[in-house]
């Protein structure tokens, strides 16, 4: 018995030394109860008195001792030679079952999910990729924070605003213009003396002009539209700045995020692979008392239907894990989506001690859609002092210096040079154009629903922070009472299975047992990710986020 379960075991995906400590801890118990139980029934042979009393002592002291070093043999002996002279009959064995079975189908995917499939399985399948090295949250956080493609356009995005954030592109800068030009003319020409009336005409009459010049044009006030446009310039630069801290941190929660899913659904696989191996104990238990009429045929289905359902869902969640694995490779920006690595993470680690006071307080001053929102405010007053600016004059500046060349067909004079210097000032005011009150008026509006904007992101961030924090508190809560509940479901089962493998619990019941574990595993592992998701959320909306990256 003890050996067989250790094979079934293995089978079943543990290793030689798990398989042979995990059926010590199942088998321990049955296996002193039935010794004690004996012994404690031959005890009065040992001290009978009477006639034919030496017989009977001797015989009960034979079986006590039988049964006391058959127990040692059990429990220290057997493990100890079968962790020696053990081989790799497990595959044979497993193959012989599933042909006795029938179950061809069933018996292979099972197989084939618990790394024990047929040979033939074995040469369809590909070779399994080595792992790469432990990939922790802060190297996939710093490599994702290099690779991913969001991330690097929305900084390359902050390069353009911090391009132009600049004083020539506001308009504080003058303007330098060097021109050359050429023009050329054909006339005919036809002059008449007011003397004697006398015409001229001169065909064919070609005038030429040339010229070079630097020009020089500064516009030296215009209502503080320029200085207002600068600034206006600096705010988009640290809006830009903003934008990137929010892509980086909705990325960084949502890496997070997947990267505890990935533990979550790798966890509840493993849950679901140890369904399997109780599923497959029992069918094997039901197998033997059906042998021997212990149990109806009726088990024995219902144990087999079991064991088949367990197998489907174990199948089905190594798709969610592969799923979650596909996400973080897309996260990271990896060619290969379907890379494999491993996490050393094994457990769903929660932060517990948050604090409601510090998370409202970085929330109002650090908050980067709060602080993005005071930055579209100002922006609004800028735009209404860029519409006021036009009730001021304005005051351009002019100058060059340049070469303008003459040369005439006809008349006295056959060439003009002129060489210097020119400048000008021009002042000029808008009386009237229409628009200004009307764009004076939107202005104050727009400015008013910015203010209103901010007030309102304000709200929904207290909003957002108190149900994320409720949740935070009821999920350590739920947590706690899950931990207690996964105790007494273990000692729930433990009992179970003494009880079934001694004939006393019916096929269902055991079955409920078992679901009532797995359930419990299941509750405190959903506690444990929604808990982590809230934690993610309080430390992204407070602007926090960067601790993962500690």
């Amino acid at each position: 018995m003890f050996v067989d379960s250790v094979n079934q075991m293995r089978i079943g995906g543990m290793s030689k030394r798990e398989a042979l400590i995990e059926t010590g801890r199942v088998r321990l118990r049955p296996i002193l109860m039935t010794s004690a139980s004996t012994i404690l029934g031959l005890l009065p042979l040992t001290v009978a008195t009477g006639e034919g009393a030496n017989g009977r002592i001797a015989m009960g002291i034979a079986v006590v001792g039988g049964m006391v070093v058959s127990t040692l043999l059990t429990l220290y002996i057997v493990p100890a030679i079968y962790s020696y002279v053990s081989t790799n009959r497990i595959r044979r064995t497993k193959k012989k079952e599933i042909e006795t079975q029938r179950r061809m189908k069933i018996a292979f995917l099972a197989a084939l999910l618990l790394g024990i499939g047929s040979a033939a399985g074995a040469q369809e399948a590909p070779p399994a990729r080595e792992a790469s090295a432990p990939l922790t949250l802060r190297k996939c956080l710093e490599i994702g924070l290099e690779q991913n493609y969001d991330v690097r356009i929305v900084r390359n995005e902050e390069r353009v605003s911090d391009n132009n954030a600049t004083a020539g592109n506001a308009g504080m800068l003058p303007t330098v213009d060097l021109s050359a030009g050429y023009t050329g003319t054909l006339d005919n020409d036809r002059t008449v003396t007011p003397r004697n009336g006398d015409a001229t005409t001169e065909t064919g009459v070609y005038d030429q002009t040339a010229n070079v010049g630097l020009a020089v044009n500064w516009t030296l006030f215009d209502g503080f539209r320029i200085r207002t446009n600068y600034k206006r310039l600096k705010e988009m630069q640290q809006m830009g700045a903003l934008k990137t801290r929010i892509t980086i941190e909705d990325f960084m929660a949502s890496l997070t995020a997947e990267y505890y899913n990935y533990i979550q659904q790798t966890l509840r696989l493993e849950n679901f692979r140890y369904a399997v191996s109780l599923s497959r104990e029992r069918l094997r238990i039901t197998e033997a008392r059906v042998q021997v009429g212990n149990f109806s045929r009726l088990d024995l289905l219902q144990a087999r239907v079991d064991f088949n359902a367990d197998s489907s869902k174990y199948m089905s969640q190594h798709e969610l894990v592969t799923a979650s694995r596909i996400r973080i490779n897309e996260l990271l920006a990896n060619e290969n989506l379907d890379e494999r690595f491993s996490i050393p993470d094994s457990v769903i680690r929660v932060n517990a001690t948050l604090d409601w006071n510090d998370l409202l307080a970085k929330t109002l001053s650090a908050n980067a859609s709060l602080l993005m929102a005071e930055h579209n405010s100002s922006l609004a007053e800028l735009d209404l002092k860029t519409v006021l600016a036009r009730n001021y004059p304005y005051v351009n500046l002019t100058t060059g210096y340049g070469y303008t060349y003459n040369r005439y067909g006809t008349g006295g004079n056959l060439s003009r040079g002129t060489l210097g210097l020119n400048a000008g000032v021009k002042v000029g005011f808008t009386i009237f154009d229409g628009n200004r009150r009307r764009e004076q008026r939107n202005a104050r509006i727009g400015v008013e629903n910015a203010q209103l904007t901010q007030q309102r992101l304000e709200q929904s961030l207290r909003a957002d922070l108190s149900n994320f924090w409720q949740a935070y508190r009821n999920n350590l809560e739920v947590i706690l009472l899950e931990e207690e509940n996964l105790i007494a479901a273990k000692e729930n089962y433990e009992i179970a299975m003494e009880r079934y493998l001694l004939g006393d619990l019916p096929g269902i019941e055991m079955r409920e047992a078992q679901k009532s574990l797995l359930d419990a595993e299941e509750r405190i592992l959903t506690a444990q990710y929604n808990t982590k998701l809230c934690e993610i959320s309080l430390q992204q909306i407070s602007g926090n986020v960067m601790v993962y990256l500690e």
